[in-house]
Parts: structure tokens; sequence; C-alpha cells
């Protein structure tokens, strides 16, 4: 079961007005991906190593009530949709403290070679392919 990926604000994370810069959000999103993996038992380090990329391809974000330095957040991660080649992720970032929706957004990704060429991992990598489709077996 993977669990929520949480931390705190960091103050370098936050603006004039003192609250999250919305840039910010967006790396939050990519943490919690690389979060993920490791959970899964395939870190994205591993991934790199053997010479699996996984682009961004879109990202949104909408922002629903702000962050400010020290709060405490975490993040549900659900991959909504996976073939083997590409991978569309949403995200909800909730306040922990009063379990206030802070943002939603969506990624969605491919997988590639290090030439950016597209990469079929349940052919070429198919203990990667696995962490996935299991992943999306156990939300059916």
């Amino acid at each position: 079961m993977i669990k929520p990926y949480s931390r705190r604000v960091y103050y370098y994370e936050t603006d004039k007005m003192g609250i999250m810069h919305h840039s910010n959000y967006i790396r939050i999103f990519e943490e919690c991906r690389v979060d993920f993996l490791q959970q899964a038992g395939f870190p994205f380090s591993e991934m790199e190593a053997r010479g699996l990329l996984m682009p961004v391809l879109s990202v949104e974000c909408s922002y629903k009530h702000p962050l400010r330095f020290e709060d405490l957040f975490s993040v549900d991660l659900t991959i909504t949709k996976f073939n083997g080649v590409s991978l569309y992720v949403s995200y909800v970032i909730t306040k922990t403290d009063t379990g206030e929706i802070c943002a939603t957004g969506s990624s969605s990704h491919c997988f590639t070679d290090g030439e950016l060429k597209p990469v079929r991992t349940k052919k070429e990598h198919p203990d990667i392919f696995k962490v996935f489709d299991d992943y999306m077996k156990s939300k059916a």
C-alpha cells in the first residue's frame, strides 16, 4: 500500500505574501512521483540508471487554499491511466491539521529512452511495467 507523501512547507518556498509560491506545487507533484516509485520498490534513480526516462508531457494545478511556512501537508497520488507507454497521474494536496484541500492537479508522462524515443515498458522493462500495472489492478 502506497502512503501519501507528506512534509512541511519550507521557508524558501514562500513568497512575499507568506504563502507557498505557485510554482512549488508543481515541484511537489514531482517529489510525490519520486516518493511513489521509492515506496513501490523501484526508485527513480534505478529507472534512470537503466536508461528509462519519464518526461512530463503536461501538468496542471488548481489552487484552492494557500499553504504557509511550516504548514504540514500531504499529497494523495492516484494513477488514473497507464498503458505501458504513457502514464496519467492526479494529485490532491491537503493541509494536515485542517483537512483543507489546498491544490489539485494532474500530469501526464511517457516512458522514453535516453534519446527521447518512446519505450514500451511491458516489452522492454517488464519489472517496471509490473510496478504500475500492479498499482492499477489494486485500484480496480
